[in-house]
């Protein structure tokens, strides 16, 4: 198809200069920032839906790498690795051990998703929502990893109450061995998970997640809020106890909740940053030399690539960190865990493609040329 014809949201890419970021030398300091990563599976295999996960492991623990080697922690078995979305929990305890394993024979900051979906039943007890994750709890533990307790749709569906989230984390958290990240995950993400720690109106479900940080203090290390609502965000840090950290998941808001204001500010944890993982990086280097002006030109323009990957329906943005991880060279195919890569549509994808090179995200540029120009070509543009 020649170009006149190329419809109006299609176009051929056309390759410009390698952004050019540089490696930390040492460790980040002014912010704590973890990258939710996604998991690439066999291009050969019978990755459909419905099947059991078929994972390239090759491929992906060489993305965990990529991600540690600009100086981000890895946050694995979250949602981004289609937890609830392809990834049964077969393939998600063998991604944890592997993860785990690859982390500590490089020093790699690393955190996994607890959860309870092992658990094939749609409703169940508080009792057994309470050993379900215990039972994936023992496993991140044993094998050496930061535990994340991500929020369950076993319990969303058994809670009646506050008091109900209360009793669960308060029994979870004192098994835990070292202090747990929890997971505030919005229905925007997840709709069996609307009305969460017992309330829609997201004040009320907020003084209850305080209630629980302070009744378990020792054990929690802080919560990732995934909201897409930078004010409840604000609200919850600034009302948090000390010692407890608020780690951004807004990937919608995150360059000004990073950045912080006169009050405080958030770290990092979110599936946005495994897509620019070294803009992220090199945004946090410049904050950690006081460049604000610097962080802001860095990160800024990744934001609206973010609001892009993570457009409704929000559930289906890890369909874009696998486009652009393939883009970046990062995987062999566009491909997914339950045939995931179908769904976004060319003219989403074709805005990824855009926004990405506006934001210096595409990490080899005549690869990505190639690549997505070959894919137009695929569809017979």
């Amino acid at each position: 198809m020649s170009d006149a014809l190329m419809p109006d949201a299609l176009f051929r890419l056309e390759p410009g200069p390698a952004p050019y970021f540089a490696r930390p030398t040492s460790p980040l300091k002014s912010r704590v920032a973890y990258a939710a990563a996604h998991v690439v599976p066999k291009t050969v295999a019978e990755n459909v839906p419905g099947a059991a996960a078929d994972i390239d492991w090759d491929a992906t623990l060489k993305f965990r790498h990529h991600i540690w080697s600009w100086g981000l922690g890895v946050a694995d078995a979250m949602d981004t690795a289609q937890r609830n979305m392809g990834l049964d929990w077969a393939a998600c305890t063998e991604l944890i051990r592997r993860s785990a394993a690859e982390a500590a024979s490089v020093g790699g900051a690393l955190v996994v998703g607890v959860n309870t979906d092992q658990v094939v039943d749609e409703s169940i007890t508080l009792d057994e929502v309470i050993a379900a994750y215990l039972e994936q709890l023992e496993v991140a533990e044993d094998a050496g990893a930061g535990v994340v307790m991500m929020a369950s749709r076993h319990l969303a569906r058994a809670a009646t109450s506050a008091a109900d989230y209360e009793r669960v984390y308060r029994a979870v958290l004192s098994r835990a061995g070292a202090p747990v990240v929890l997971h505030w995950l919005g229905e925007a993400f997840d709709a069996n998970l609307a009305g969460y720690f017992g309330s829609r109106d997201v004040a009320a479900a907020s003084d209850t997640v305080i209630r629980i940080i302070e009744e378990n203090l020792p054990q929690v290390r802080g919560i990732k809020m995934s909201l897409l609502n930078a004010q409840s965000e604000i609200d919850v840090r600034r009302s948090r106890p000390d010692g407890a950290t608020l780690f951004t998941g807004d990937d919608f808001s995150y360059v000004s909740l990073i950045e912080g204001d006169e009050v405080g500010h958030s770290d990092a944890l979110l599936g946005a940053f495994a897509a620019v993982a070294p803009n992220a990086s090199a945004a946090i280097q410049a904050l950690d030399l006081g460049d604000t002006e610097g962080y802001r030109a860095i990160l800024g323009p990744t934001e609206a690539l973010a609001r892009q990957v993570f457009a409704a329906p929000t559930q289906y943005y890890k369909t874009g960190i696998a486009f652009l991880s393939w883009l970046n060279g990062h995987q062999p195919s566009f491909a997914m865990v339950g045939g995931l890569h179908s769904a976004r549509s060319l003219p989403h994808l074709a805005e990824i493609v855009r926004l990405a090179s506006d934001a210096n995200a595409l990490e080899r540029p005549e690869l990505a040329a190639a690549r997505w120009n070959t894919l137009l070509a695929v569809n017979g543009l």
